[in-house]
């Protein structure tokens, strides 16, 4: 890299590094380190059985330090936390040599450094917790400086809280803002809390296809690749739903997975196009079973993160506590739009979206129109936990028909804060009726649906040698975990959500610079100077550049020949 792409603290910390090394430190080792405590650990553990904490060895990043003369104080963080740490020059280097303190912790050594040191446990005047270091070891030297996080009086000062800085450069987001580990954290705990809940039930976890040759189990835009051995097309999936039937199917009476899906759609605060779903299929169950089954699941997910089933989530709070309320579709829009959908045509729906302004194109079908009405009429209103039942069928091309009324389906919908959680169904296993309903998708998509489900005749066939009656439910993880962290978007739950291209700025090829007359090996001092245009360079005092130039050649060590004033004014036509 040249070194006129670096700042000043970067070459710094460079020629800190070679100075490590010159003293023959080795300042990224490959040995294993010994650790046999964590700062909370200690911190947890101390104060009721100091004798435990008379030999221990840590590591961690170097995030504060103050450096008194012969005695200096630390702050390393590790998983866990923050722990203080004091070094005594002579009892850190107890002979003649003195170079690990004077030299490599005062001078080389940065916050940002990882280090292990070796010490016991003690209380400092000031009452804090402290490891006393009586050996130190440097573990990665860091050659980036961090955004330097201060708090006083409760208040953070120069906190790195760029959205976009903090989502491209989720490494650094994780050292300085504490917080953010803590919502992982939880994610995790959700996770394994459902898995664990799942397990209990009997039932078995399983893997399915990501890349599938029909992009099945959910009306979405797929992404598309392509297979070079076999010359196909190939998708990543947008459900694993079609393969998890075929599951139960082949004899399994409860299978689940979690699951990373792809949907080649918008993006906004509550999407991303690669998400975490989780979906469970159960034989000889029907859609209020698993209502049920959902309710008592969130409600352990709730409790087991925050020991109660009421949430704060933004200035709401959610009670998760069971049951939730239930209310059919039909019942929902009557109730938002005094408007009975009951037994309308697509042509009658057209004019009821025309009526309450909602925009409605030529590709929409019924259940594309009844779902427009819904989310914009209807949906924000459920705040708190709610079933929204009894689908009209043309909006679940793959779930049974309701065993009341053949308009409508077994499904439902688990509204919270106004959005979709959870989507479940009494699974359709009648082979020529799912036939059927993927010969409408067939024709809306024909229509110009683009979203509107392929055929999957394998998945047909599957059903022609018998499905139990059976239901499932998929519930997105990432919202799951927005709304049990009090997250507003979901790009604070992904670890590296997608993002934009990063920018860069524009800049002129050397030849536009060479062309005024500067030589080239002067070209990067120019543009480190921060001009990228040549153009830019014109509207100059000649000799401000001329001393701009030369300062950073003597400051960054080029060893260039300084053009003289006459020279730099000719550069810019001054």
């Amino acid at each position: 890299m040249n070194t006129l792409d670096l700042s000043e603290q970067e070459l710094i910390r460079r020629e800190s590094l070679k100075e490590m090394q010159k003293l023959g430190i080795n300042p990224f080792p490959a040995h294993l380190y010994p650790v046999s405590h964590y700062t909370q650990e200690i911190k947890d553990g101390f104060e009721t059985n100091p004798d435990a904490y008379q030999e221990v060895c840590l590591a961690g990043r170097i995030m504060s330090r103050r450096i008194m003369g012969n005695a200096s104080f630390a702050e390393i963080k590790d998983m866990q936390g923050r722990l203080q740490v004091y070094f005594r020059r002579d009892d850190l280097c107890p002979g003649d040599d003195k170079t690990m303190y004077n030299t490599v912790f005062k001078r080389l050594l940065d916050i940002g450094d990882i280090i292990g040191v070796k010490g016991y446990v003690f209380k400092t005047q000031m009452g804090e917790t402290s490891v006393y270091v009586k050996e130190l070891t440097v573990l990665a030297k860091s050659i980036k400086p961090l955004p330097i996080v201060k708090e006083k009086d409760g208040q953070l000062f120069d906190a790195f809280t760029d959205p976009e800085q903090r989502y491209r450069m989720r490494y650094v987001d994780l050292i300085v803002n504490d917080h953010v580990k803590d919502t992982f954290i939880k994610r995790s705990k959700i996770i394994n809390t459902m898995r664990n809940f799942f397990n209990e039930k009997g039932y078995l976890e399983v893997e399915t296809p990501i890349l599938q040759s029909i992009p099945g189990g959910a009306t979405a835009r797929p992404f598309i690749t392509h297979h070079n051995a076999l010359n196909i097309p190939l998708y990543l999936r947008i459900a694993n739903e079609l393969y998890l039937k075929r599951l139960i199917v082949g004899g399994f009476d409860g299978v689940y997975e979690f699951a990373k899906d792809f949907r080649n759609e918008g993006m906004d605060r509550t999407h991303n196009p690669e998400f975490t779903v989780m979906e469970i299929y159960v034989a000889y169950k029907d859609y209020k079973w698993m209502m049920d089954f959902t309710e008592e699941m969130i409600e352990r997910v709730a409790l087991a993160l925050h020991g109660t089933t009421q949430v704060q989530l933004g200035d709401k709070v959610i009670d998760f506590k069971r049951p939730f309320k239930r209310v059919t579709m039909i019942d929902a829009i009557k109730e938002h739009t005094g408007v009975d959908i009951t037994g309308m045509n697509e042509e009658q729906l057209r004019e009821v979206c025309g009526n309450l302004n909602i925009e409605a194109d030529a590709s929409m079908g019924k259940g594309k129109l009844i779902d427009e009405i819904f989310g914009e009429k209807c949906e924000h209103h459920y705040i708190q936990p709610t079933f929204i039942t009894d689908y009209p069928v043309e909006m679940s091309p793959l779930c049974k028909k309701h065993r009341d009324n053949p308009e409508l389906t077994e499904r439902f919908e688990l509204m919270v804060n106004g959005k979709e959680l959870a989507n479940a169904y009494s699974e359709l296993n009648d082979p020529i009726d799912q036939l059927e309903r993927f010969q409408d998708q067939l024709r809306l998509s024909e229509k110009g649906d683009d979203e509107a489900m392929f055929i999957d005749h394998d998945f047909v066939r599957s059903l022609e040698y018998g499905m139990p009656p059976t239901s499932g439910m998929g519930i997105g993880i990432d919202r799951l975990t927005m709304f049990m962290t009090n997250q507003a978007s979901i790009q604070d739950v992904l670890f590296f959500p997608q993002m934009k291209p990063e920018k860069k700025a524009e800049k002129d090829g050397d030849d536009k610079f060479t062309a005024m007359g500067i030589p080239t090996e002067w070209v990067p001092v120019v543009r480190k100077a921060g001009f990228n245009k040549a153009e830019e360079l014109k509207q100059l005092n000649p000799n401000k550049l001329h001393q701009d130039l030369c300062g950073l050649n003597k400051k960054m060590k080029l060893e260039l020949k300084n053009p003289s004033k006459e020279e730099v004014a000719a550069w810019i036509g001054a």
